[in-house]
Parts: C-alpha cells; structure tokens; sequence
C-alpha cells in the first residue's frame, strides 16, 4: 500500500480504504503479552546493568 506517489489528498485516501478492506484480518493479540502501560517497568536502573 505505498501511495506516496499519488499526490491528491483525496485520491489518496480512498486507495488506502480499499486497500484496507481487501486486507486479511489481523489476529487477535496474544493473552499473556502486555501492551502500553500495562508492561512491566523497571525500578531503577543501576549503572552497568542491562534493562532486561
């Protein structure tokens, strides 16, 4: 779906609906994988160490 080199706005647009529609539907996230905020933070990282 790579429309950067259609220039009107409009015509733009209406490529990627269609585009979107004739797309298979993407999967429903996993159960145990957490998004935003819901993942695990870090306390504090102490100098030398990895994140995770």
């Amino acid at each position: 779906m790579n429309t950067t080199k259609v220039t009107d706005k409009l015509e733009r647009k209406k490529i990627k609906r269609t585009a979107r529609k004739k797309a298979a539907p993407k999967a429903k996230r996993a159960s145990g994988v957490a998004r935003g905020s819901l993942k695990k933070r870090i306390r504090r990282q102490v100098q030398g160490q990895r994140k995770r």
